[in-house]
């Protein structure tokens, strides 16, 4: 679990976060969503430690994130994985280059025990036999997969990722909401998806923080979230007529 409490930041006199709270439950995928500039990357980049907050605490299980000095906070570290928005491969890495990196950085595994971890994380996202490829060799949807399979290398206990479906069309989006969900229930990871798509929070998510103007607006699971009765989060998901589609289809079995 990863608990944020009070968390406050800002940049050149603009409030970007305002005491903002909350709570990132083990074995779920807990979604933060919100327009652009509203905060959430901010947040997240203050919960790994990217960014320092000006006032506030992150607790990963209990441990105070913020106050430890920078080997402890490295220690913590090698338990988050990271899928960044655009990948963040290595165009001079193969894929099984780009897996085995955090282990090199980080663990004390022998050659031939990364090759095998490795070849588990490529079988885990589907990817067997292509390790010796590049990058640009792959379709963006498996160079998502390869970043899945780079994330999850050290077997971390809390997972990031952000806006994973950026980019993707709708049916290899759905392919890497359920690899995250599936790979969250398996590992029983802490999971936090920094995310604008709304069909992935309708079909991903279990928790959902809706920012706004560098607040939580709301707090809930995506049935709280359809029918609520905030103004600004109505405006949010329901801009969209599939969106609205569905609020129709909710306050009818309401």
């Amino acid at each position: 679990m990863i608990e944020v409490k009070n968390i406050s930041k800002s940049f050149g006199g603009t409030h970007v976060l305002k005491d903002v709270s909350a709570t990132f439950e083990k074995g779920k995928v807990n979604f933060i969503i919100g327009r652009s500039g509203s905060g959430k990357s901010v947040l997240t980049k203050c919960t790994v430690g990217l960014i320092e907050p000006d006032f506030g605490h992150v607790f990963f299980d209990g441990r105070d994130f913020t106050a430890m000095n920078r080997k402890e906070r490295k220690e913590i570290r090698k338990e988050i994985g990271m899928l960044f928005q655009g990948g963040a491969l290595f165009d001079s890495m193969t894929v099984a280059e780009n897996i085995k990196f955090p282990l090199k950085m980080f663990s004390d595994m022998d050659e031939d025990s990364m090759t095998a971890r490795v070849q588990d994380c490529l079988s885990r996202v589907e990817l067997e036999g292509q390790g010796e490829k590049f990058p640009a060799e792959l379709s963006g949807g498996m160079q998502k997969r390869v970043g899945i399979a780079r994330a999850i290398s050290m077997n971390p206990k809390y997972l990031f990722c952000d806006e994973p479906n950026s980019g993707l069309d709708p049916q290899t989006a759905i392919v890497i909401d359920n690899l995250i969900l599936d790979i969250t229930n398996e590992y029983g990871m802490t999971t936090v998806v920094v995310s604008h798509d709304m069909n992935s929070v309708i079909e991903a998510s279990d928790t959902i923080h809706f920012i706004h103007n560098g607040e939580i607006a709301f707090k809930g699971d995506n049935a709280d979230m359809m029918v609520s009765d905030s103004q600004t989060l109505n405006d949010f998901i329901y801009a969209s007529k599939l969106m609205q589609k569905l609020r129709d289809t909710s306050y009818k079995n309401k």
